[in-house]
């Protein structure tokens, strides 16, 4: 047990006190009437060793004031002490005074601030060594809770002292809690690891997140409802079969399209063309030298870009008529949505009329007046839900009709484009074939014309009538493949409205599906809201029974003094607290100052057990008490006494007070 004792406390200047010498014998009574400087012995002490007062405030102002309130300049303000640790004698001292310098050239000095001398055992130190020599006596949060009696209950929080509580007590175990409460041992596999206050929060944070959720499916539940389309207008098995026609009706025209391409009319007449075309090669062989064969190369290529300027043309003028036509159905389409729009706005100027029968048809009797508005009230539902129906279907056509109106504007916007494509395409075709045809013209003009050979004259002409039986036959299967093709776009255009429609079923389904699924989810989270339910009160008994011991275990390591860790809130929780209490009085409200003084002698007394540290005790208000609580340390009482003017203490050598 190291023991600290006061034996000699110097004052010099500090806080109104001129030159004050305290010798301490033991136990020590320092009397004087309020503002005499009583209190003033404990700061200074205090200030010596760890730069603040006995209230453990840092700013305070420890310089002598005049009658004016006027700091006094130019004093040092001096605290010196002389303790002994272990009957082993240690001197330290502070002077804290004023710094002023003179600048070059000003008439005085100038106030610049302040500067702290250190002295241990008269040598003088720096700071650093002079507090490390007081740590070495002593810790600063030890000796502050040793030395003052209110220090615990009135500068530490809560949470400090409980930790300082559990510190000296030693905290309970789960598993003694555990062992204490056999109700509490089916936390053991739910805790999984976790302490108890961990789970709380794992709980907490669960039972938020379901309240979110148990508010949300509702919410959830009543958008899809109301987001589901209506089927009372649809038959599933009709739009099906309707579906498969559609579907039947295509197929057949387009085996018609393949029909046409494919057949033997066409491909007879390329044939004879192709032989034509050897026979034509073979007369210009014959009729040509060998120095034709570049005008052959671009005869070919004039002819190869004839014919592909052609097929772009022929590909152009079918996108354009199919732009026509689907001009000619917006066309109609928007005849049919303005006769939507005077069909709607028709039913909506009319007004509901009913022709009251004021007597009954079997007997002749006049009918009550109940029965009249009944009946007016029956036919007026009925006639504003009639409209309201018609009204909702006018709107759903109107909606089609625009849609596919905005579809066929659509197409044709992209049409149109693949329209100004082609025709560059065409362009570069045109310049390509009058290039060739410049560059054939420079090369036969010193040549026999191939022309004016009777026999590929001849030629040319049957090839000339082959091929305009050839055209012939296109044409006529182009007009009709065209006219398919406009007739599968109209029958896929059938089909997507009736798959739309057939689609609400899916949807209806898929959203009963998913509403199920929420009901189940909302049921299943109800039960895991029960479950953290029962989990928590666990954690809570746990609690209270750990609550039980930790207060019981740490109750009985003080005399007097007992402690409420733990405060029960109006919600059933628990609070953590610290709240010291004498025979039940709580030291914060209702305990009377000599109760106060006693209770802190009985913390200190434990305190320095656990720390094996006896200090110097100052107390304050010390005439309110009749009888300390006995102590080993060393006790300074601070005693109020309206016949002392001046301080008056036991064995005083030298005093002088201001």
């Amino acid at each position: 047990m190291k023991t600290i004792q006061l034996h000699e406390l110097h004052l010099r200047n500090f806080k109104g006190i001129r030159d004050l010498v305290i010798t301490f014998d033991g136990n020590t009574d320092i009397f004087g009437d309020n503002a005499t400087g009583k209190t003033t012995t404990f700061d200074g002490f205090m200030w010596l060793l760890f730069d603040k007062d006995s209230n453990n405030k840092k700013d305070f102002d420890i310089k002598t004031i005049d009658d004016n309130g006027s700091v006094q300049h130019g004093l040092e303000h001096e605290v010196e002490a002389i303790l002994y640790v272990n009957n082993q004698k240690i001197q330290l001292k502070k002077i804290y005074k004023e710094k002023w310098t003179k600048r070059r050239g000003a008439p005085k000095a100038e106030f610049t601030g302040h500067t702290t001398d250190y002295f241990i055992n008269e040598v003088p130190s720096k700071k650093k060594e002079f507090e490390s020599k007081v740590q070495e006596i002593v810790d600063e949060n030890v000796f502050k809770l040793l030395t003052n009696p209110s220090y615990f209950n009135t500068q530490l929080n809560k949470k400090e002292r409980r930790d300082l509580l559990l510190e000296i007590a030693g905290n309970v175990t789960d598993q003694e809690v555990l062992d204490k409460n056999k109700e509490l041992r089916e936390l053991e596999s739910i805790l999984d690891g976790r302490s108890i206050e961990e789970h709380k929060k794992v709980i907490a944070a669960k039972r938020k997140e379901i309240n979110k959720e148990l508010d949300r499916i509702p919410i959830r539940i009543d958008e899809i409802g109301r987001s589901m389309p209506d089927l009372s207008e649809l038959d599933k098995e009709k739009l099906e079969q309707k579906i498969n026609q559609v579907d039947s009706d295509i197929d057949g025209r387009q085996s018609e399209i393949s029909e046409i391409r494919n057949g033997n009319a066409l491909l007879d007449k390329k044939a004879e063309i192709q032989k034509v075309d050897l026979e034509l090669s073979d007369i210009k062989r014959n009729h040509e030298s060998d120095s034709k064969d570049e005008i052959y190369k671009y005869r070919a290529k004039v002819q190869e870009e004839t014919s592909n300027m052609a097929l772009l043309q022929r590909d152009q003028q079918t996108i354009k008529q199919q732009i026509n036509h689907n001009e000619d159905n917006i066309k109609s389409m928007n005849q049919h949505l303005s006769g939507l729009r005077d069909e709607w706005k028709q039913i909506d100027e009319e007004e509901f009329t009913h022709n009251d029968q004021c007597e009954c048809p079997t007997c002749g009797q006049s009918l009550p007046e109940e029965q009249l508005t009944e009946a007016r009230e029956k036919a007026l539902s009925d006639f504003k839900m009639k409209k309201s129906q018609k009204l909702e279907e006018i709107n759903a056509k109107g909606k089609r009709g625009k849609e596919q109106k905005n579809e066929l504007e659509l197409e044709n916007n992209k049409l149109q484009v693949k329209v100004e494509k082609l025709q560059l395409q065409i362009d570069e075709k045109a310049s390509s074939i009058e290039k060739y045809n410049t560059k054939l013209e420079q090369l036969t003009e010193q040549e026999l014309d191939i022309t004016e050979n009777q026999d590929y004259i001849a030629k040319l002409e049957v090839k000339k009538n082959l091929n305009d039986e050839l055209n012939q036959l296109k044409e006529f299967a182009e007009e009709s493949i065209q006219k398919l093709q406009l007739e599968i776009s109209a029958l896929k255009k059938d089909r997507e409205l009736l798959q739309s429609e057939l689609s609400n079923f899916a949807l209806v389904d898929k959203s009963k599906a998913r509403i199920k699924e929420l009901e189940s989810e909302q049921e299943r989270l109800g039960e895991e809201f029960e479950q953290l339910e029962k989990e928590l009160y666990l954690t809570e008994e746990f609690t209270r029974t750990k609550v039980d011991l930790l207060e019981e275990k740490i109750n009985s390591k003080f005399q007097y003094a007992r402690f409420n860790l733990f405060k029960q809130n109006i919600n059933g929780g628990l609070e953590e607290v610290c709240d010291t209490t004498y025979k039940g009085v709580p030291y914060a409200s209702g305990l009377n100052n000599a109760a106060k003084i006693n209770i802190g002698l009985d913390i200190i007394n434990t305190l320095s057990k656990h720390y094996e540290v006896e200090a110097p005790i100052f107390i304050d208000n010390a005439e309110s008490v009749t009888e300390f609580l006995e102590t080993n340390a060393q006790i300074i009482s601070l005693i109020v006494s309206k016949n002392d003017s001046q301080l008056r203490v036991e064995k005083l050598e030298k005093a002088s007070v201001a």
